[in-house]
């Protein structure tokens, strides 16, 4: 019997998201980390905005961050006001580059699960209980970590945070290919 390359891609897709599937949650975190929320005290600590918070504009497109990187001090409290000027939906989330490996696979199983079209959050998938599907235990299917937020074309959205830790750390849209593409920057934490 001769299958058609046709087929044979689409079973080496469904074996793929199968293993997925039926991977164990800890193999969507990275080592030390458990769950969604990868381990974000080692980075710093989400933080209310106040009159001292120092602001930093964001603008994100399809494939990029301007600026591409944002120098920080150990210990400041900084609001990000993050725009969407693309034509796909975007996330901003910082990381480690560890942390953004484990989050890319999350992504790539909301986006199989159709919690997540290219263009936005299918609020109806989202609102379903996934509580039993490996590596989406406790996670908020409205993606909205204290180190991250999902921003819909034409939207802006703000992540305020404490950079308690000096470590290497990234900004990063983990939608499948999009940190492949060059949607990554640099936090540069300085003591």
């Amino acid at each position: 019997m001769r299958l058609h390359t046709r087929t044979l891609s689409t079973v080496a897709a469904l074996i793929t998201g199968a293993s997925l599937l039926a991977a164990p949650a800890a193999a969507f975190a990275a080592p030390g980390e458990a769950g969604h929320q990868h381990g974000t005290a080692a980075i710093g600590e989400p933080a209310k905005a106040t009159a001292k918070t120092r602001t930093v504009q964001i603008t994100m497109g399809d494939n990029y961050y301007e600026p591409n990187s944002v120098q920080v001090k150990a210990g400041e409290t900084v609001r990000f006001v993050v725009t969407n000027k693309g034509e796909f939906l975007h996330e901003f989330n910082i990381g480690t580059a560890a942390m953004h490996a484990a989050h890319q696979k999350e992504m790539a199983v909301m986006m199989e699960h159709g919690m997540l079209t290219p263009t936005g959050i299918n609020k109806e998938m989202a609102n379903m209980d996934h509580s039993r599907m490996p590596g989406m235990e406790g996670t908020s299917m409205t993606h909205d970590d204290p180190n991250s937020v999902l921003i819909e074309p034409g939207k802006a959205r703000e992540l305020t945070w404490k950079f308690t830790k000096n470590a290497a750390l990234e900004f990063a849209c983990n939608i499948p290919g999009h940190y492949e593409s060059g949607m990554v920057g640099k936090v540069d934490v300085q003591r």
